[in-house]
């Protein structure tokens, strides 16, 4: 049976973030982490010259930066992201996304309660 998830969300667990991606040279590879409920972790992998239109979440999220560099606009606001760089990102925040080169981040997303 295939996991689909890289971390099971009952069991302690662990993965690499940083091992290599087959497939990549031309597009964008994605691999969910951990999923539960109010949580999201997803693994991206972009080629160089990806990118991401303009789009909105419900969820916070979070953006980690592991390897290359990016730019990443939020609303008129463009940030260029390099390893080590931590993004957040409020509901429904309009960003976009560009890799200039090879990048890798992970995306956390979290649901928080309806009050």
């Amino acid at each position: 049976m295939k996991k689909n998830t890289l971390l099971a969300p009952t069991q302690t667990g662990l993965c690499s973030l940083l091992a290599p991606v087959e497939n990549v040279a031309h597009g964008i590879v994605s691999r969910a982490v951990l999923t539960t409920p109010a949580l999201r972790l997803t693994l991206f992998h972009f080629a160089a010259g990806q990118e991401l239109s303009e789009h909105t979440s419900t969820a916070r999220a979070l953006v980690q930066v592991l390897s290359g560099t990016c730019q990443f606009t939020v609303g008129p606001t463009v940030h260029t992201l390099k390893p080590g760089d931590l993004l957040h990102l409020p509901p429904g925040a309009p960003h976009a996304l560009s890799a200039p080169e090879a990048f890798s981040m992970l995306l956390t997303q979290v649901t928080e309660p309806a009050v």
